[in-house]
């Protein structure tokens, strides 16, 4: 099983991240549409949704094709990504002109941390598991 390495990288790398947003999707407009609360996210919401996923694919088969060369662990090549993501989604709500962004500079010392350990034990245990059974651990 050694056809389409990078074609499988990237299948396991989207997984998570789609089934993340699909929750994160339903739970949202749920609480937008059924119970009237009035957040204006829709149009940031959309383009991480589309965006993020590939990335995890893409990062995905970075990892694959650097890890012969780097000896990197999975969870600690997973940790990077968010150094990717932030930098991408501060520019994203500044384009969108999106009102939230003075919050997120007051909670990012305390998210930040939680937000790399979370993703490198997304990335150790269930990115790897997913690599695993598609045999490119």
């Amino acid at each position: 099983m050694n056809q389409h390495t990078y074609l499988r990288a990237y299948m396991a790398g989207i997984v998570v991240p789609t089934i993340f947003f699909l929750v994160i999707a339903t739970v949202f407009y749920i609480w937008r549409y059924v119970y009237n609360v009035p957040v204006p996210i829709e149009r940031v919401l959309v383009f991480p949704m589309a965006f993020v996923p590939n990335l995890w694919g893409l990062w995905n088969m970075l990892f694959i094709a650097s890890h012969s060369r780097t000896r990197l662990p999975i969870g600690l090549h997973g940790a990077l990504l968010p150094l990717v993501l932030a930098p991408l989604g501060i520019l994203l709500f500044r384009v969108l002109d999106f009102p939230a962004l003075p919050l997120f500079a007051h909670i990012f010392p305390i998210a930040a941390p939680i937000g790399l350990i979370a993703y490198y034990l997304v990335w150790k245990y269930l990115v790897h598991f997913l690599n695993a059974v598609l045999g490119i651990a």
